[in-house]
């Protein structure tokens, strides 16, 4: 970039952030980097369903967890350049780093499914709808942060009761799968499982990051 070109970027920053554009462009960041989640947890629940084959969906999900990476790269590099945010940056870091996690997990779900080789995978659809329920909600909370700041803490607690229940429904499938017999496939599901399990957790932590922000921006 042209010594010449800095300033004028600068003085765009800061006329955005005079206009209150700068936080619609923050948020609008952080939505696509929770929608590029959201397509990871979508092609996990195809692979579970039967509809994708796992050599293929373990390499769409290497396309689809570097656009996450690099919406996250984008906020970061965005934050730097941005005088005024609508919520606290030390949140909004939070709720990144916990996003990240997500797609991080769920393409080490997809890539594990694709080693182990299990003979079909629909035990971890109950776990993966609640996943996909729990991206969707905590997607429309960090959309309402402008529009509608008092529903966001709704949404948000959307998302953690979602990231429960993929808790739930893994210790079910476990009680299933301890019922049979104790043989490598079981172990193989276990460990699934586990993963999804980290999933939930991830997801837990995104939408107390967003709460919090929000409690803070409220005082």
């Amino acid at each position: 970039m042209s010594a010449a070109v800095r300033p004028v970027r600068r003085l765009r920053r800061v006329w955005d952030d005079l206009r209150g554009r700068s936080g619609d462009r923050v948020i609008g960041q952080v939505a696509l980097q929770v929608r590029a989640a959201r397509d990871g947890a979508e092609l996990a629940r195809e692979m579970a369903a039967g509809r994708t084959p796992s050599d293929a969906a373990r390499a769409r999900m290497t396309d689809i967890e570097h656009a996450g990476d690099a919406e996250r790269a984008s906020l970061a590099a965005m934050l730097d350049g941005v005088l005024a945010i609508p919520i606290d940056r030390e949140d909004l870091y939070r709720l990144s780093r916990s996003v990240d996690d997500v797609l991080d997990n769920l393409r080490d779900f997809v890539r594990e499914a694709d080693l182990f080789g299990p003979p079909e995978l629909g035990f971890a659809i109950p776990p993966l709808d609640a996943v996909l329920e729990g991206l969707t909600a905590l997607d429309t909370a960090v959309r309402m942060v402008l529009a509608e700041p008092a529903a966001v803490t709704i949404a948000s607690l959307a998302a953690r009761k979602a990231g429960n229940r993929v808790r739930e429904t893994r210790q079910a499938a476990l009680t299933e799968l301890f019922d049979g017999p104790l043989d490598v496939d079981m172990l193989r599901r276990r460990e699934l499982l586990d993963r999804l399990d980290a999933v939930g957790r991830r997801l837990g932590e995104a939408a107390d990051a967003l709460s919090d922000a929000m409690l803070k921006r409220s005082h």
